[in-house]
């Protein structure tokens, strides 16, 4: 798993690559406030190596709460900023801050 963030200098955007290593896998996601929570809009895309990976702008001087569904479970990233129990969900989600 792993998270890259790109500054923008020339905008107030933040390019996040989400990228999991789901090999067996038939779908990947990811959540999070930036979107929602709704997979659809965060569907990974499956690379030849088993990888899943998308990149999304995400706005600056922000912190959200995400994690990656793989078929269908959720699941953190353990390169996330950090961690924060949810109430809501009953566990922890990663934390991006960009």
């Amino acid at each position: 798993m792993s998270l890259k963030k790109q500054f923008i200098k020339t905008k107030p955007v933040v390019k996040v690559t989400f990228s999991i290593d789901a090999k067996d896998a038939d779908s990947a996601a990811v959540v999070g406030d930036f979107n929602n929570w709704n997979a659809s809009e965060g569907t990974l895309s499956k690379l030849k190596n088993g990888t899943f990976k998308a990149t999304y702008d995400l706005v600056k001087d922000a912190i959200y709460e995400f994690k990656y569904v793989i078929d269908g479970n959720y699941v953190n990233d353990p390169e996330a900023d950090f961690y924060k129990w949810n109430d809501y969900a009953g566990s922890e989600n990663g934390v991006l801050v960009v």
